[in-house]
C-alpha cells in the first residue's frame, strides 16, 4: 500500500475533513499543503481593501487647484499665528525640548524596569516607592 492509498483509506474510515486533499486529487498524486477552505478560490488575486472608484479620481488640474487652495489656507494660518506673536524658531525650540524630555523619560523608564527586575517587583510598585504618579 502506497502513501496515497493509506491516506485515502484512513480518511474514508474516519470520515476526515481538513487539510487533506479531495479524493480526486489523491488519485492524481497532487498532494497540496493548502489547508481545506470553504472558499472556492484560495489562490485568487489579491484585492486591496482600499478600492478607488472612478468617481473618486480627479484630474491633475483639479488636484493642483486643490493643493494651491490648501497652500493659501496654510499661509493664512501662518500669517495669523505670526501676528499673534508666534515664531518658527520658538516652535523648533519647543520641539527640540520635547525630544530631549522623551529621551530622558525613556532612560528613566529603562532604569525603573531594571531596578524592578533586580528587586523582583513590578515597576508599578516602584512608582509609589519613589513618589511617582502612574501618569508620569
Amino acid at each position: 500500500m502506497n502513501a496515497e492509498e493509506s491516506v485515502e483509506n484512513h480518511c474514508s474510515a474516519n470520515n476526515c475533513q481538513g487539510s487533506t486533499p479531495e479524493g480526486n486529487d489523491l488519485k492524481k498524486g497532487a498532494l497540496k499543503r493548502t489547508p481545506f477552505s470553504k472558499f472556492r478560490r484560495v489562490r485568487s488575486n489579491f484585492k486591496s481593501p482600499l478600492q478607488v472608484t472612478e468617481s473618486a479620481k480627479v484630474s491633475p488640474a483639479e488636484e493642483v487647484a486643490e493643493l494651491e487652495r490648501r497652500k493659501e489656507q496654510l499661509d493664512t494660518e501662518i500669517t495669523q499665528l505670526e501676528a499673534e506673536g508666534f515664531r518658527v524658531e520658538e516652535l523648533e525650540h519647543h520641539i527640540d525640548m520635547l525630544h530631549e524630555y522623551n529621551d530622558i523619560k525613556d532612560i528613566g523608564q529603562t532604569l525603573l524596569g531594571r531596578i524592578a527586575a533586580l528587586r523582583g517587583t513590578t515597576t508599578r510598585d516602584l512608582y509609589s516607592h519613589f513618589g511617582l504618579e502612574l501618569d508620569d
